[in-house]
């Protein structure tokens, strides 16, 4: 018998968005298949972080029907939520750290306030370990976000958001505002995660390093680094956004060689 095909990860059906009578998301449509890497690029204000927030349920549609791992989560209130939430890890802007919670406690908390699978205290300190162990940053766990480096804030960002073994990864900016050389070390350490855990994968960014890096590279662990991919291996998409609205969904080489001038500001060329 021929097993069935799993439901995509993510769908966007039809998806609008107002405030204030204001649309600023129009008609978006698009889904993520489970192993997939889905790029989101944009100018400032195109919609590329509500996309995220719709994703995660912290605001709802005004119209369209969002599917997370097959169920209709459109309609769905904070208790039904938790159980979707549980399945999805993510990076906020700047990391999203508490300022009052050291760096085991920030890491702690998805699996302290996700109810799916009960831990005991001894699991959730060798889940905290393991996740910082990850992002090289096992020395930290009694430090405040304060006493990190912007580049530590984003690697203890990652560790919070893989600690949970979640099925699909959302990223928001991960490299903004850091140094070239910090932000290579961030999109490392994302490939790794998406490649070890087999993740589904959605990031948001304004540099199309970033996106190359995704698509071109894959985790080593052979070599502890990264290594080039096969072409197409990493399964990876582009989307651009304009003021609310989708003008490009394609593989890189669609990206590439697409010539709307606004899709080929975020291209390599």
């Amino acid at each position: 018998m021929v097993p069935a095909a799993q439901p995509p990860v993510m769908v966007f059906d039809g998806v609008c968005l107002s405030f204030g009578g204001e649309c600023v998301l129009e008609r978006i449509s698009f889904e993520v298949a489970r192993g997939e890497t889905l790029v989101i690029q944009g100018a400032a204000a195109s919609g590329k972080t509500l996309i995220l927030k719709l994703a995660l349920g912290l605001i709802r549609p005004t119209r369209g029907r969002i599917h997370l791992f097959g169920e209709d989560v459109t309609e769905y209130r904070d208790p039904q939520w938790n159980g979707i939430r549980a399945r999805i890890g993510m990076l906020f802007q700047e990391g999203g750290l508490f300022d009052s919670l050291t760096v085991e406690e920030n890491v702690a908390y998805p699996l302290l306030n996700q109810k799916r699978t009960p831990l005991t205290e001894d699991e959730i300190r060798r889940r905290v370990e393991e996740s910082l162990e990850f992002v090289e940053l096992g020395h930290t766990l009694d430090k405040f976000p304060s006493e990190l480096s912007g580049g530590m804030r984003r690697r203890v960002g990652i560790a919070r958001a893989i600690v949970t073994q979640p099925e699909l990864l959302l990223y928001d900016s991960p490299t903004a505002g850091l140094d070239p050389i910090t932000a290579t070390t961030i999109m490392a350490l994302i490939v790794k995660g998406r490649d070890m855990s087999h993740a589904t994968t959605v990031m948001v960014t304004h540099r199309h390093q970033d996106g190359e890096l995704l698509d071109r590279y894959r985790w080593d662990p052979a070599a502890g680094g990264l290594a080039p991919a096969e072409p197409g291996s990493s399964r990876t998409r582009y989307m651009v956004l304009r003021e609310g609205k989708i003008v490009f969904l394609g593989t890189p080489a669609e990206f590439d060689a697409c010539e709307d001038p606004y899709v080929a500001k975020f291209a390599s060329r």
